[in-house]
């Protein structure tokens, strides 16, 4: 079983950058593919991005690619999501996800992919 505990949420300003992190600990896998959802009020949960094992393969939603990044330290077991140019329609929890795969999972836009999660952290743009 893997824990999965994110970090870095917050309030800031549109256009502003924002830092998470999630580390995983517990039974990983050395072919362990993460990445991050989101859900806003009202709104279903939303794929942001996803990162195979070893940074080869790397996703985005279209709505954040060129702001956001995510990248990896499997020394540290942590995924971050670099946000950039924050905008109000941003604003959600953040969920990391995880799921044992040698690359990317075909289907990872898909929540049902991912069989780990962390317990969200909350991102607020204001305008």
């Amino acid at each position: 079983q893997v824990q999965l505990v994110e970090s870095g949420g917050g309030l800031v300003q549109a256009g502003g950058s924002l830092r998470l992190s999630c580390a995983a600990s517990g039974q990983i896998s050395t072919t362990y593919a993460m990445g991050w959802f989101r859900q806003a009020p009202g709104k279903e949960r939303e794929f942001v991005g996803a990162i195979s094992w070893n940074g080869d393969d790397i996703y985005y939603l279209d709505s954040v690619r060129g702001r956001f990044t995510i990248s990896r330290d499997n020394a540290k077991n942590t995924v971050y999501l670099q946000m950039n140019s924050l905008k109000p329609e941003d604003t959600a929890v953040y969920y990391c996800v995880g799921e044992d795969h040698p690359s990317v999972p075909y289907k990872h836009e898909e929540y049902e992919t991912w069989g780990s999660w962390g317990q969200g952290t909350q991102v607020t743009v204001s305008s």
